[in-house]
């Protein structure tokens, strides 16, 4: 995939909890009450709830089904979705993931725009809306097992159950924000790493508290990654794209990118009590104003999304920007990044789900 370069949420099981399903927001099964119907009550039962994020529902004409259209401060929902608990934790989720988001930077910022997100049913109203939605890049995202892609300017999500939709919304939401308000695009280890920070989430009356050490299917392929002495150098991993490692049709590969990408996230804003913090918000607010000191061709490919961000081009800025605002001794980190991961996994134990690519505590 070098050179196009699209985002999709690998597949995960979190722990979400203070959340679940409440007796008193029950509507009828879709088996006994046509789709119309149930539509027309989750629409207001959802008026009814007065929930923290949520400013308004509709309805939303669309052809894949009734719809629902749910609005937040900073986001438009337009979901196909008549499951009542997942429509009631989405938009205290994106709330709070756009303000998980902002805390990544020196200052937040404002979105003058609300974000679009789309929620489908089932994966053939996914694929359905993709292939007109997605035009050439539709084979492409149709490929994707389970998960979420953002593109156009939208996060395109289908049900894969409460936890699983919400952690994929969490970390194409992160795309999203950033492709929006950025100058800059992020090298891959930067942006996929950040992404992952909104995969593993707890629900407090309403909000949501985002928790990236129990983010348990990272957790589980990092220690595997260590197990199998397959773990890509520090230095290798800041020059690394998803494109690349794709490319290779090697699990243990992909696993151990994503994997340390989150790792490597968590080690600058956690390791030896939040030293890196500071540099690490410094990098992200200059990659937001366009302060980063690159030479004008590669600050051009950074700037214009229009241009391809090539293996080279990450190759390049992924190091340089590492070296500028972490630390040019990469060997040094690299020892201490290691220390990190071992830490981090330490006297946890994980189990591969069956017939499937994700893990479970045990």
């Amino acid at each position: 995939m070098a050179g196009m370069w699209v985002s999709a949420a690998i597949v995960v099981v979190l722990g979400l909890a203070g959340c679940a399903g409440s007796d008193a927001f029950r509507v009828p099964s879709p088996d006994t009450t046509e789709p119309g119907q149930t539509a027309t009550m989750v629409l207001e039962r959802l008026r009814g709830e007065h929930l923290p994020a949520l400013v308004s529902v509709e309805p939303w004409n669309n052809e894949f089904g009734p719809g629902l259209k749910l609005t937040t401060d900073h986001y438009e929902i337009f979901s196909t979705v008549q499951q009542p608990l997942i429509l009631r934790l989405v938009p205290g989720f994106v709330e709070s993931a756009y303000r998980g988001y902002n805390d990544q930077l020196a200052q937040p910022i404002e979105t003058s725009n609300k974000f679009t997100l789309y929620l489908f049913a089932d994966r053939e109203q996914w694929e359905d809306f993709t292939h007109d939605f997605a035009g050439d890049q539709a084979p492409l995202f149709c490929k994707i097992k389970t998960g979420a892609y953002y593109l156009n300017g939208a996060c395109v999500v289908y049900d894969i159950g409460p936890k699983r939709t919400l952690a994929a919304i969490g970390h194409e939401g992160w795309h999203q924000f950033n492709s929006r308000h950025f100058k800059y695009r992020l090298p891959s280890w930067l942006d996929e790493g950040v992404a992952m920070l909104f995969e593993a989430s707890v629900c407090e009356q309403g909000l949501f508290r985002f928790d990236p050490a129990t983010n348990i299917q990272r957790l589980g392929a990092l220690k595997q990654t260590l197990g199998n002495s397959k773990l890509i150098s520090l230095h290798d991993l800041i020059a690394t794209s998803p494109g690349e490692v794709l490319a290779t049709d090697q699990t243990e590969a992909v696993m151990a990118f994503y994997s340390q990408s989150y790792a490597l996230i968590r080690f600058l804003r956690e390791a030896d009590y939040g030293k890196r913090l500071n540099a690490y918000r410094r990098l992200m607010q200059d990659g937001l104003m366009g302060y980063w000191p690159l030479d004008e061709s590669t600050g051009a490919t950074a700037e214009n999304r229009n241009l391809p961000r090539t293996i080279p081009w990450n190759r390049a800025v992924g190091a340089q920007l590492f070296e500028h605002y972490v630390g040019s001794d990469v060997e040094q980190l690299d020892r201490e990044y290691l220390a990190f991961c071992r830490r981090i996994v330490s006297g946890l134990t994980f189990v591969p789900v069956e017939d499937d690519d994700r893990y479970a505590a045990r």
